[in-house]
């Protein structure tokens, strides 16, 4: 989401029984948003501290990284400690890749 969506996102967050949360898998992309002051965690925090407790995390963009599975692992692992300490059990948490540009894994389950 773009900052400017902030108050929106809050807002439905706050009503919500499980979030989605899209993390961009493309490279540069997941670690700006991981980064310390990255929207990634800002908003896996809003979510938390708003009372959702199911959390499933699509992991975007898989195309471009020619759907790497190391790529994938590497996020799972990275996302899977910020979570933790954000208070989510990550065991808990399903980690799917997807690409939106190509509708893999949005509808139905890609081959």
């Amino acid at each position: 989401g773009h900052r400017d969506f902030i108050k929106n996102m809050i807002t439905g967050t706050s009503q919500a029984d499980c979030a989605i949360l899209i993390i961009a898998g493309g490279t540069g992309e997941f670690e700006a948003g991981i980064s310390k002051d990255g929207q990634t965690r800002e908003h896996a925090l809003l979510a938390f501290t708003l009372g959702v407790r199911q959390l499933i995390v699509a992991v975007n963009k898989m195309d471009t990284t020619k759907w790497s599975e190391e790529r994938f692992n590497e996020i799972v692992k990275e996302t899977s400690n910020f979570i933790k300490k954000v208070g989510y059990n990550p065991k808990a948490v399903a980690f799917v890749p997807i690409s939106g540009w190509h509708g893999d894994n949005m509808l139905e389950e890609s081959e």
